[in-house]
């Protein structure tokens, strides 16, 4: 008995499909999992949109530190006391306004730094920065 042992160097063409059916029997069985679940309902109870209670935003207080450590709580000029003052009443309103500091260049980081921790001191949680012009 004799057996030809073929050797060629044409590579053979044919895909094996036996990793590709366990593939997707793999993913049936997830799908026949999971598709009960998906199709339980949920009740949600959403809050449906009101024109007439959309609340007001709050007020914005500018407070602005020149180089020279002066500040302006709405273009008027303050001292540190008025400052601590007016920061105090602005926080016992209804709504407290959004401070919004505006330093110059030339303010050291620890007047800005000291401002902050008043406001903070005060009440006040809204505190942004003005960017740049």
């Amino acid at each position: 008995m004799a057996f030809s042992a073929r050797v060629s160097s044409i590579p053979i063409a044919q895909i094996n499909v036996t990793p590709l059916v366990d593939v997707l029997l793999v993913l049936l069985v997830i799908f026949m999992i999971t598709s009960p679940i998906v199709t339980h309902k949920l009740r949600l109870d959403l809050p449906q949109p009101n024109r007439a209670d959309k609340p007001t935003p709050p007020d914005m207080v500018r407070l602005s530190i020149h180089a020279d450590g002066s500040m302006y709580w709405n273009d008027a000029p303050v001292d540190r006391v008025t400052l601590n003052a007016q920061m105090g009443m602005a926080a016992h309103q209804k709504m407290p306004p959004n401070l919004l500091v505006d330093p110059a260049d030339g303010v050291s980081y620890q007047t800005v730094a000291r401002v902050i921790a008043d406001a903070k001191n005060q009440g006040l949680d809204r505190i942004d920065f003005m960017s740049a012009r």
